[in-house]
C-alpha cells in the first residue's frame, strides 16, 4: 500500500467507526426482535437473514478502502449459476466467504468501532482543543476549559497552549495512519478473495475466454469451408456436367464423367453436413429457432418445433442449445424408434429452457453410447444443465436449461 495521507486515514477511521456504531445498534435491535418473535416462529426468517448481513456490510468495507488506496478489492463471492433470489440464497449460504463476512461483522460491531473512534478522536481532538484555547478565551472573555482538565484565564497561556497544539498536530499522524493501515490490511485479509476463490475466479474467466475463442474458431472453419471447399466442389460438379454434354453419349468417357459428377455431388453433400455439424450459417444469420427448425427438417422423424424467445441470445448459448437439439434428434432417429418428436424452447426469468420429447421406446442411458455424456459436457461449458427422463417403454424427455442474462433485440 502506498503512503497514506493522515487526513484520509482519519476520515477512514471516522467513517468505519461510525458505521460500526450504527451496525452495533442495528444488530442489537434486530437480534432482540428476532429472539422475542422466535416464539411465534416469525423471528426465524429474521435470524436467517441476519446471517447474510455481512454481505452488504463487507461490500461497504471494501469500497471504504478507496479512501486509503485506489486499488479495488474484488469480492470473494461467486455468481449464481441461475438467476433469481432462491439460487442466490442457496449459493450464499454455502459459501465460506459469507461466514467470514459474518464473523467480521461481529468483530466490527463489538470490537473495532470503539478503537476506530478513540484513535481518530484522540488524534484530532487533543491538538484541536489546544489550538482552540485562545479563540475560545477571546470569545468568552474570562476563562476557557482546556480538555476539561484545567481552566485558563491568561491569553498568553492560551497562546502558548495553541503553539503546543500546533507542534503536536503532526505527531498523531503516525499512530493514526498505522492503525488505519492495519485495519485496512485486516479487511483485505478477511473480506478479500482467498487463494481458492481467486483460482476459481481465474478458472471461470479462462473458461469464458476459451468458449469465446472456440466459437470464433468454429465460425472461421465454417466460413472457410463454405466459401472455399464448398464453392470449388460446386464449380467442379458444374464443370463435370458440362463435360458430359460434350462427351459422346453412351461411350466410356460419358460413363466416367457421370461417375465423377456423382462422386463430386456426394462429397459436396458431405461437406454441407460437415459445415452444419461445425456451425450452421442459419444459426449465425437467423438465430436458434430457425436453426432448430432447419435441423428438424433434416430429421427422418417428423418433428414439431415451437420457440418463444424475445430475441437473439448470446452466441455461445445459441450454439450450445442448437447442438443439444441436433444431438437429441440424432438419438431419436438412431435409437428411439419414435414416430414423432417435439422441440419446444422458451426464455423466462433469465433462463433458456429447451425440451426435446419423443414417443419412442425410451430407456436412454448416458453410459450406452448415445452421446448424452458429451452433450452434458457441452451444455456445462455455458453453466447449463441437462436432464433426461427416459423410462423403459418411453416417452423420452430431454431438457436443457442455460442461464443467460444478455438478450439481443
Amino acid at each position: 500500500m502506498a503512503a497514506v495521507n493522515p487526513w484520509w486515514a482519519a476520515a477512514y477511521l471516522l467513517a468505519s467507526g461510525t458505521a460500526g456504531l450504527l451496525l452495533c445498534a442495528g444488530l442489537l435491535v434486530a437480534a432482540t426482535a428476532a429472539g422475542l418473535l422466535a416464539v411465534l416462529l416469525i423471528g426465524l426468517p429474521l435470524l436467517a437473514a441476519l446471517a447474510l448481513v455481512g454481505v452488504p456490510y463487507a461490500a461497504w468495507e471494501r469500497r471504504l478502502l478507496r479512501l486509503l488506496d485506489s486499488t479495488s478489492v474484488p469480492g470473494p463471492h461467486l455468481v449464481p449459476s441461475r438467476p433469481g433470489l432462491p439460487a442466490w440464497l442457496r449459493l450464499r449460504y454455502r459459501e465460506q466467504a459469507t461466514w467470514r463476512e459474518l464473523g467480521f461483522v461481529v468483530l466490527a460491531a463489538f470490537v473495532l468501532w470503539p478503537v476506530d473512534l478513540v484513535v481518530a478522536g484522540c488524534a484530532l481532538a487533543v491538538p484541536g482543543c489546544l489550538l482552540a484555547a485562545l479563540p475560545l478565551l477571546l470569545l468568552d472573555g474570562e476563562q476557557v476549559n482546556v480538555l476539561k482538565l484545567f481552566q485558563v484565564h491568561s491569553p498568553l497561556l492560551a497562546a502558548l497552549l495553541g503553539l503546543v497544539g500546533l507542534l503536536l498536530l503532526p505527531l498523531p499522524a503516525y499512530p493514526l495512519t498505522a492503525v488505519a493501515v492495519g485495519r485496512a490490511a485486516l479487511v483485505r485479509l478477511v473480506l478479500g478473495q482467498g487463494g481458492q476463490e481467486r483460482r476459481i475466479g481465474e478458472l471461470v474467466s479462462s473458461r469464458a475466454r476459451l468458449v469465446d475463442a472456440f466459437e470464433a474458431e468454429r465460425r472461421r472453419i465454417e466460413r472457410d469451408l463454405h466459401d472455399g471447399a464448398q464453392q470449388r466442389l460446386v464449380a467442379l460438379t458444374m464443370a463435370l456436367g458440362l463435360a458430359r454434354l460434350d462427351a459422346p453419349p453412351g461411350g466410356p468417357l460419358a460413363d466416367r464423367l457421370a461417375e465423377a459428377q456423382l462422386a463430386a455431388g456426394e462429397v459436396l453433400a458431405e461437406i454441407r453436413e460437415l459445415i452444419n455439424g461445425i456451425h450452421p450459417q442459419v444459426l449465425t444469420d437467423r438465430g436458434l429457432p430457425d436453426a432448430c427448425a432447419d435441423a428438424a427438417d433434416r430429421s427422418p422423424v417428423p418433428v414439431e418445433v415451437g420457440f418463444d424467445l424475445p430475441g437473439r441470445l448470446p452466441p455461445p448459448v445459441e450454439s450450445a442449445g442448437y447442438f443439444a437439439v441436433s444431438e437429441a434428434l440424432a438419438n431419436v432417429a438412431k435409437h428411439s424408434g419414435a414416430r414423432a418428436a417435439r422441440i419446444h424452447g422458451r426464455y423466462t426469468g433469465g433462463l433458456l429452457t429447451i425440451e426435446v420429447a419423443d414417443d419412442g421406446r425410451g430407456g436412454a442411458d448416458p453410459a450406452g453410447g448415445t452421446g448424452l455424456t458429451g452433450l452434458a459436457d457441452r451444455v456445462a461449458v455455458v453453466d447449463g444443465t441437462l436432464t433426461v427422463s427416459s423410462p423403459p417403454g418411453g416417452p423420452t424427455l430431454l431438457r436443457v436449461e442455460i442461464p443467460c442474462t444478455q438478450i439481443k433485440p
